[in-house]
């Protein structure tokens, strides 16, 4: 089963895309900024990060430039955010959506990327 990290601090958010994707098949876990998702990440290896940019302690931008420089970083991203200018914070980011999103856009984007 593919697994899921959902980074985001907004605990409505994280539990929409928590029964999502769990909905959909597929395993989660969850980190609320940037700090928690590093350690979660190199614990569970997930197989797609869903990541929002704007969080306490540590923001997005900042956690994907950590864990993108892991050895043999090659999970797909997808940012999930209420901020205007997103294009623009992460380049590599296999997808992005602006709050409020169509969540089943997100899903058959998440299915494109680790099916």
């Amino acid at each position: 089963m593919k697994k899921i990290l959902i980074v985001d601090d907004d605990p409505a958010i994280t539990k929409y895309l928590d029964t999502l994707f769990q909905d959909n098949g597929y395993e989660t876990c969850i980190a609320v900024d940037g700090k928690e998702a590093l350690k979660i990440f190199e614990k569970e290896s997930p197989d797609l990060i869903t990541l929002d940019l704007e969080m306490p302690e540590e923001w997005g931008p900042r956690f994907f430039r950590k864990v993108s420089k892991t050895k043999g970083f090659n999970t797909p991203v997808i940012v999930i955010s209420g901020l205007s200018s997103i294009k623009y914070s992460i380049p590599k980011a296999a997808a992005i959506f602006q709050k409020p999103f169509d969540a089943k856009e997100v899903v058959e984007k998440v299915k494109e990327l680790i099916s």
